[in-house]
């Protein structure tokens, strides 16, 4: 009887944070926020369990390391970073001296670029939006169909695309050779090797790798850090939103806001304008068609024209879209038996979000 007491004594302040939770209003009154703050103001690992479907292997939101982590066979150097940095805004990684990797990834906005989708080579345009490379090092499937696969994979794809810098990795290493000023910061950051490929995309990597410097400087990591008064009243009852009733952490979870995977959200345009098959393109698999990878969520108010193809020019709209649980299309006449006729995920659920949760919401991506 006596341990049942105890037991009961240590549930009472859950038990009691826990209905005050359920029984907040929107917007929340002065009770409901001062239960907002005390359920928020603990570790992460004691906020509020998220909403999410039973076999998401989701984990909880935390803190970003100083840079994103590095494998054992390119381990971090400052050598390589500054290398790296050089490269990354140096034009000569392109076939016309006037294209670097900053083009498309610039540091103004959060190393996107403010484009519907990018332009290159001849001024060509591309037909996906161009994502910010700021949380890049926490990624296993590179670009939005995930064919990039990590950092030191992806790192030259750009340099060979005829649609970006159309150049090679070959003529790129002959003309840092016969530069003056490259082979000396080659030697420094990987010793007498002759340059190579693997060492430009080793550089870029690792200095991609510390841009995670930039997602650290945001309200969102300060309140992480416990800073308990960096969010605002609104931007808190979004934070709890975002982790119950918006069910983004289906989704957007980890430091990294992000799963990584791929998901179809229904924006797959088949069969008309703006058609992007995504990852099926990459694995043939019917059951990838329109999907794409799951982009981070950190510094996502800065990033905008938003989704793969750029056509959402107003964060706002992007949650309107969520909250109705994205399109569903349904197979014109002739295509009921299509096996490619995408399917939008079951992941993604009709919300029903108030026109007041909605501003919370956001005002809480503001943070990110």
């Amino acid at each position: 009887m006596k341990s049942l007491i105890t037991l009961l004594l240590l549930a009472a302040p859950w038990l009691a944070q826990a209905d005050c939770l359920q029984r907040l209003t929107s917007p929340p009154d002065a009770a409901g926020y001062t239960c907002l703050r005390k359920a928020y103001a603990q570790a992460p690992e004691h906020w509020p369990t998220p909403h999410v479907d039973a076999d998401v292997q989701w984990t909880e939101l935390g803190p970003l390391p100083e840079r994103a982590p590095s494998p054992a066979h390119n381990p971090f150097s400052e050598a390589k970073a500054s290398l790296g940095e050089k490269l990354f805004f140096d034009p000569r990684l392109s076939r016309s001296g006037q294209i670097a990797c900053a083009s498309c990834h610039e540091p103004d906005l959060a190393f996107a670029d403010g484009r519907r989708v990018s332009f290159g080579h001849d001024r060509a345009a591309g037909r996906r939006n161009s994502p910010s490379v700021v949380m890049s090092g926490f990624s296993e499937h590179l670009f939005w169909d995930g064919r990039g696969g990590p950092l030191e994979s992806q790192a030259l794809m750009p340099v060979a695309d005829p649609l970006e810098m159309a150049f090679s990795t070959e003529e790129l290493v002959q003309r840092l050779r016969a530069s003056e000023d490259y082979p000396n910061l080659f030697a420094e950051a990987f010793g007498d090797a002759p340059l190579n490929g693997q060492q430009i995309a080793a550089a870029l990597a690792t200095y991609q790798r510390t841009l995670v410097r930039v997602a650290r400087a945001t309200r969102f990591e300060r309140f992480l850090n416990g800073r308990s008064d960096a969010l605002s009243d609104q931007q808190l009852h979004g934070l709890h939103l975002f982790r119950t009733s918006a069910r983004c952490m289906t989704c957007h979870f980890g430091p990294s806001m992000s799963d990584d995977q791929f998901h179809n959200a229904g924006m797959t345009y088949y069969g008309r304008k703006y058609q992007d098959l995504g990852r099926y393109e990459v694995t043939g698999k019917a059951e990838d068609v329109g999907r794409f990878r799951t982009p981070s969520l950190r510094l996502v108010s800065r990033t905008g024209p938003w989704i793969h193809n750029g056509l959402f020019r107003e964060l706002t709209g992007v949650l309107n879209f969520y909250n109705v649980g994205m399109p569903r299309p349904k197979p014109a006449p002739g295509m009921e038996n299509d096996p490619l006729f995408p399917q939008t995920s079951e992941r993604l659920h009709v919300l029903g979000l108030d026109a007041e949760e909605l501003r919370a919401l956001r005002s809480f991506l503001d943070t990110l």
